[in-house]
């Protein structure tokens, strides 16, 4: 805009902008439109109008891009799982193969002993004897490969060759590499790997903000209206994010649980546009429109601008009720409040302007179809549960049995209820409801992971678990209320999840699961499928129960009573199928155990071309020792892939 305009003239043209089709020129707006504007003053304000339709085409690429970046990583995830496939293919061939030449090899394997040096709770050692009283299992694995090996596979590698795999080790490890939480406000960091993806998503909304945006006060109304435009944009990938049921989880392999970070900072960053587009819109009054006449309040109370400043309202207070310290500290409001402003602010949104709609439209049906078609038709399940509190008078175990529908045929996995009826997997979690509590809980709906095993195939029924802590609000008032009766009425919605934990354990050549407090109802249905898959793919293992595998287990409690959560029979039950367990004692009373020591130690005692596996679930800071100290090992060579479970957000 000339500097020579006149503020009177801007108030029509700012109508006609707000409302200005997706048209290349001024010379295509319809007269009528414009006819308070001589020839002149039409050239003044062209360059306003040229960058708002500028904005609409350019926006359009933003949806492509996104687009293109699914298709990325669907074909990482799926190209990953056909290779671990045909590692897993080649491997049963070469066992088959083995048995095939050496019967009475695999006779003596089978019928040999294998001393499994189990830890009793209390012990704290790190022993590693998986195979035989003296001999380290990596030692058995060369002297096999030494007779069965071919000689080409024996070749040194080239020194290019290993320079480029300590590249790759590096690279990986410090991609692994969890830094310490950020001092004073003591917010905690994702892995370097998960800072490099947000960084670059964040960059990719930069350049999508600033592209050939004017940043002179003239065009100020057309960098306000980029934020605003790049904002709806982002509406219904921020929903998609959001939602339980989701392509995303299928097509990429990330559940929402692992999206949820995006989720969070993309709803920053939408609440920054909203800032910004809220105060170049505050600058267009305060540099023009005032000159005219127009004063601050008149300029706030026009409908358009109105609904527009209940949408910002809206959108910023979902973004404080979303931070960490007021979610933890009043998770009740936090889930309520969550709720009725996006619909509120979605509402708004509509509303303000009519080029926003289709984009709402879209977040909105994802919301719908998320909350209501999908979850409450086909995923929630009401039933009775026992209470039983243990014996620190913190923690309850809910149980309840369910009759699996074990008869299905194609129309109902397509439509039929999907709920805890129809099983569960490894890992996966539910959204319990107790509505007898009080009325606040009858629509709060907390997450729990599922602490007993998967149900098998052919199996009648099922036995559900979850450990309840007592903290404030929800965890708390059920904590009471089992004191009193030893059964409730409970409305279960899911079961929600994704296994890549249990993929990665199973394509690996041995399994490492460390568990923290509760993190242990991920951790001990985990080992139990890794359990039961081997002994899937061998009978005659299975009945000795044998520990191919070399499956180990840590779990670390704050108190000796917490051992109860299991019980001694689970826990011998383990140490009878030749999982090697160990127990340090209990925190509170001789602090915390030395995981880098413990966790190194193991994965050294294993073969250095052995893949290991290795998943943990619990406080951030066991969750960071445990990644960090795999990064190490990565860093020098070794195969290792490490999961985090979360068991809590």
């Amino acid at each position: 805009m000339e500097s020579s305009a006149l503020p009177s003239e801007f108030m029509p043209i700012l109508r006609q902008a707000l409302q200005a089709p997706a048209q290349p020129s001024l010379k295509n707006v319809s007269l009528h439109a414009m006819e308070e504007f001589s020839p002149e003053d039409s050239k003044r304000f062209k360059p306003i109008i040229d960058g708002i339709h500028f904005n609409m085409r350019f926006i359009l690429s933003y949806q492509l891009v996104l687009i293109g970046l699914l298709l990325v990583f669907t074909v990482i995830h799926w190209g990953g799982r056909l290779r671990a496939w045909r590692r897993r293919r080649r491997q049963y061939s070469k066992k088959c193969q083995e048995q095939r030449k050496s019967p009475a090899r695999s006779l003596l394997e089978r019928e040999g002993a294998v001393a499994v040096e189990s830890r009793s709770p209390g012990s704290s050692s790190s022993s590693c004897t998986l195979e035989g009283d003296a001999t380290p299992p990596h030692k058995a694995l060369e002297e096999e490969q030494d007779e069965q090996t071919p000689l080409l596979l024996k070749t040194q590698p080239m020194k290019l060759s290993t320079r480029r795999r300590l590249l790759t080790s590096k690279i990986k490890a410090c991609l692994t590499y969890q830094p310490r939480p950020i001092p004073i406000i003591n917010k905690t960091l994702p892995s370097n790997g998960s800072s490099l993806a947000i960084i670059a998503f964040l960059g990719l909304q930069i350049f999508y903000l600033f592209f050939k945006t004017p940043l002179s006060l003239s065009m100020l109304f057309v960098s306000a209206d980029r934020a605003s435009i790049l904002f709806i944009a982002n509406l219904p990938l921020l929903y998609l994010f959001a939602a339980k049921n989701q392509p995303i989880k299928v097509l990429t392999g990330y559940s929402y649980e692992s999206l949820n970070i995006i989720h969070r900072r993309l709803g920053e960053v939408m609440c920054l546009l909203a800032l910004l587009h809220s105060v170049g819109m505050t600058g267009v009054w305060y540099t023009l429109l005032r000159y005219a006449g127009i004063t601050l309040v008149h300029f706030l109370l026009i409908k358009m601008i109105l609904l527009g400043i209940g949408a910002f309202v809206a959108y910023e207070l979902i973004y404080l009720t979303s931070l960490g310290s007021f979610r933890q500290r009043w998770y009740e409001l936090f889930l309520a409040s969550h709720v009725v402003l996006q619909v509120v602010a979605l509402v708004l949104v509509w509303f303000h302007h009519p080029r926003s709609r289709i984009y709402v439209g879209v977040a909105l049906a994802i919301f719908l179809i998320d909350r209501l078609a999908y979850r409450m038709s086909s995923k929630l399940t009401t039933l009775r549960a026992s209470l039983d509190i243990q014996r620190d008078k913190k923690t309850v175990i809910l149980h309840a049995t369910l009759p699996l529908i074990t008869h299905r045929n194609l129309l109902r996995t397509l439509f039929g209820k999907q709920d805890v009826t129809k099983g569960w997997k490894t890992t996966e979690h539910i959204f319990l409801t107790v509505p007898s509590l009080a009325r606040k809980h009858i629509i709060q709906a907390h997450p729990f992971t599922i602490a007993s095993p998967a149900p098998s195939a052919g199996d009648q029924e099922a036995s559900l678990e979850l450990i309840i802590r007592a903290q404030d609000g929800f965890s708390g008032d059920l904590v009471r209320y089992a004191k009193a009766h030893d059964s409730v009425a409970v409305r279960l919605d899911g079961p929600y999840g994704f296994q890549s934990a249990v993929q990665m354990l199973q394509d690996s050549d041995h399994a490492v699961i460390v568990a923290g407090g509760s993190g242990v109802a991920v951790a001990w249905p985990l080992v139990w499928s890794i359990l039961e898959t081997e002994s899937s793919k061998d009978p005659e293992d299975g009945a000795k129960k044998t520990n191919k595998k070399g499956v180990m287990f840590l779990w670390i409690v704050r108190e000796q009573s917490h051992l109860s959560w299991l019980g001694n029979e689970k826990l011998k039950e383990l140490e009878n199928r030749g999982v090697v367990l160990v127990i340090p004692p209990p925190t509170a009373a001789c602090g915390h155990p030395d995981l880098e020591r413990i966790v190194g130690d193991w994965i050294t005692c294993f073969d250095e071309r052995s893949k290991i596996g290795i998943v943990a679930s619990g406080p951030d800071g066991m969750n960071r020792t445990v990644r960090n100290t795999c990064a190490s090992l990565i860093e020098q060579g070794r195969n290792v892939s490490v999961e985090i479970e979360k068991f809590g957000w």
